[in-house]
């Protein structure tokens, strides 16, 4: 195991040590919150009972195989807990980048109706400004995209199409396209009110406000950050 996957584990399991016997829980999608569904398939085999909600159907799939419950937000509409990785946390305002694993908009959607979201990372997710390490992903439905990323474009965005493995475009559970932008960040709040306003655009992976917690895992253990 690598010393970032190792970090990664570290949150991984100060965050599953969250949950509690009939919990029902957002269940993130990304690299990191695999461990999380991985530990939470183990606490379930020892007598655990959650429900859990995937972001993705990759996560679905997941835990399914681990023997997890699931359920959707028709049935339970408000989640007690949603535990989800990010690619890039502000450590001032806990405000995040995510969306890198393609599942932004169910991920948005599930941590929007969470009573907490709790983020895990390792230690180089922690940023002192947005936009610094990663592009923000912008999900746009396929039907336009190409005047969508001009729109995009004449907002001050770097766009580029994502592309899958195989060299076609990338597509969402959803069906859409995703846009990486490179493109100042100076307000978050201002940026997404800004890029939610041009046609085509379903969702972008700037995550404000939201972030109840956030867990870094680091070389001295777990470095918690709670909002204020």
């Amino acid at each position: 195991m690598s010393e970032q996957e190792a970090l990664k584990r570290q949150s991984a399991a100060a965050a599953v040590a969250e949950v509690t016997d009939g919990m029902v829980l957002g269940l993130g999608t990304g690299s990191t919150a695999t461990i999380a569904v991985d530990l939470l398939g183990a606490r379930v085999r020892e007598g655990l009972r959650i429900v859990g909600v995937p972001t993705s159907e990759r996560t679905a799939a997941q835990a399914r195989a681990l023997g997890i419950a699931l359920g959707d937000l028709a049935d339970h509409p408000e989640l007690d807990l949603t535990i989800d990785g990010a690619d890039e946390v502000h450590t001032g305002t806990l405000d995040l980048i995510k969306g890198l694993g393609g599942a932004l908009l169910r991920e948005k959607i599930v941590a929007a109706a969470s009573r907490r979201m709790v983020v895990i990372v390792d230690q180089s997710k922690l940023v002192p400004s947005l936009g610094g390490t990663c592009r923000l992903p912008v999900e746009v439905a396929a039907f336009g995209w190409a005047a969508t990323k001009r729109h995009l474009e004449r907002a001050g965005a770097d766009a580029r199409l994502r592309q899958a493995p195989d060299g076609t475009p990338f597509r969402t559970d959803g069906g859409n396209l995703i846009l990486d932008c490179a493109i100042a960040i100076d307000d978050p709040a201002a940026l997404q009110a800004r890029l939610d306003l041009i046609p085509g655009v379903v969702e972008t992976g700037l995550f404000v406000g939201m972030a109840s917690r956030v867990i870094a895992g680091t070389p001295s253990g777990p470095r918690i950050l709670d909002r204020a």
